[in-house]
């Protein structure tokens, strides 16, 4: 299965944010990569705007070309703001919910989980990371699974109140997916908009 593979902090640099979560280099090094980031000062064209932001998305989600351009034509399909339906889909997504519900430190670790079937969706076995959760549904560590450090460790220091549209149980160690987010409860400093308009030349 086809995903990014390449450097990280090469990427975050680019964008000069920690798509990829927490990273030192990007701390010390804010600035684009190359013999020239320092210095660059050229002004960028709207469509190169529009551009860096449908990448941008793609690199913090995980998500390649194809199912990305899928994912927005099923929100434009739907009743709503396109914008914000199709980061609404994105974080509705198996392996992004995993990690929202601090299962794994980064959505490359959560995806890796999912598919490793170390993950349930209302008592069953999911190992498709883009399977789309839904209100109600509850997201679990399968038994042999809890035991695992990764997951542990990343649980034992995670703070589940940040999202309000997913509720944890420590005990049983599953979490509720109660509603698909707000626009304004989504961290992600992505100008969904833009992407629209790329997508509607």
């Amino acid at each position: 299965m086809a995903r990014y593979t390449g450097p990280k902090t090469k990427i975050a640099r680019k964008f000069g944010e920690p798509i990829f979560g927490e990273d030192k280099v990007l701390s010390k090094k804010n600035y684009p990569p190359g013999q020239h980031g320092q210095n660059r000062r050229r002004k960028t064209s709207e469509y190169g705007n529009q551009l860096r932001e449908k990448q941008k998305a793609k690199y913090t989600y995980g998500v390649l070309e194809k199912q990305f351009r899928n994912l927005f034509e099923k929100a434009s399909r739907m009743k709503g703001i396109t914008g914000v339906l199709l980061l609404q889909l994105l974080e509705s997504r198996l392996d992004n919910v995993v990690y929202r519900l601090g299962i794994a430190p980064t959505r490359a670790a959560a995806r890796q989980h999912v598919l490793h079937k170390h993950i349930t969706v209302n008592g069953r076995v999911v190992n498709i990371p883009s399977y789309q959760v839904t209100p109600g549904d509850v997201i679990g560590v399968r038994e042999k699974a809890k035991s695992l450090e990764v997951i542990t460790d990343n649980l034992a220091g995670f703070n589940h109140s940040k999202y309000p549209w997913i509720e944890w149980d420590e005990a049983t160690k599953t979490g509720k997916f109660l509603h698909t987010p707000e626009r304004e409860d989504i961290p992600e400093n992505i100008k969904e908009q833009a992407i629209v308009e790329l997508y509607s030349k």
